[in-house]
């Protein structure tokens, strides 16, 4: 903690854009609607998707700060005040249903089902640490990483044999080279994230 409010201080002291990448952590995954307000950190700009439309629909956005849209549109009369354009602005199917999302995030209290659901995916994924073969773990809200040690002269070779391994076994696994990330679904339950704890335990032993 205090790393992210350092990293504002040093932005703001020197003119720089603080720009958070919130794709996976925004809309409730860290129990709040974004990291920023997780961590106390507000941030010049954010960026985000993923979960906004419960990732069915492809949809992406950015949040600024009031200084940075004021210098969009106060430019001169005769000109456009953001002259940008993308075939796929604004669609219509995506904007319904991320209406549609929000509006079930909020009814149902998901981002209070993620605050419950920490300390359980907490207890559970550190209990891995006893495995030879995992150099770190870390967690935070809903979400979740084991870092595994190289195979000798192969790295990556384990995430990838454990991420082929996930699929035999139904479980979908993140592996970046050696890096097994976790972000479960909201409405998981209290003995869905043991389960699959549990099954991660038989994979990384039978494979690493």
């Amino acid at each position: 903690m205090g790393y992210l409010q350092r990293l504002r201080e040093i932005c703001t002291r020197h003119g720089i854009l603080l720009i958070f990448d919130e794709v996976i952590t925004g809309f409730g995954r860290m129990g709040a609607a974004f990291g920023a307000q997780r961590f106390g950190v507000t941030p010049d700009m954010i960026c985000f998707a993923k979960a906004v439309t419960n990732g069915i629909v492809p949809m992406g956005g950015v949040i600024v700060s009031d200084a940075i849209y004021n210098t969009f549109m106060t430019g001169p009369e005769n000109a456009i005040e953001f002259c940008h354009g993308y075939t796929y602005s604004g669609h219509p199917l995506a904007a319904a249903v991320g209406n549609v999302v929000l509006d079930v995030m909020e009814r149902e209290d998901l981002f209070a089902q993620v605050r419950a659901l920490e300390p359980v995916l907490e207890e559970s994924i550190h209990t891995l640490s006893d495995l030879p073969v995992v150099a770190d773990i870390r967690n935070v809200g809903l979400t979740a990483a084991i870092d595994l040690k190289p195979a000798e002269g192969k790295p990556g070779a384990r995430g990838l044999a454990i991420f082929e391994a996930g699929l035999q076994q139904g479980q979908l696994l993140r592996c970046t080279a050696d890096t097994i990330s976790f972000g479960p679904p909201f409405i998981s339950t209290a003995q869905e994230l043991r389960d699959m704890v549990a099954t991660v335990r038989n994979l990384i032993s039978a494979v690493a």
